[in-house]
């Protein structure tokens, strides 16, 4: 019965463009300056620490956006 009540929940919600879930951590902007300190010489751990956000958190953000990355590369190709 709780789980039907939360699905119904989360599908108002969806229908009135409200996306479920927590918020991410690693933002876009995050994610940029992230890579640009990382370029400049910084390890993942201080590009982390100096934009307040877990070393983990962005390890996984620059792996999601560099799978996406490749996947439209080679959708590119095949085209």
């Amino acid at each position: 019965m709780i789980r039907e009540r939360t699905h119904a929940g989360l599908k108002a919600a969806r229908e009135r463009g409200r996306p479920g879930g927590r918020r991410p951590v690693v933002t876009p902007d995050k994610l940029r300056k992230a890579r640009e300190h990382i370029a400049s010489g910084l390890t993942v751990r201080e590009a982390a620490a100096r934009l307040k956000i877990g070393k983990t958190a962005l390890y996984k953000a620059l792996e999601a956006t560099e799978k996406n990355t490749k996947s439209q590369r080679s959708r590119s190709v095949r085209s």
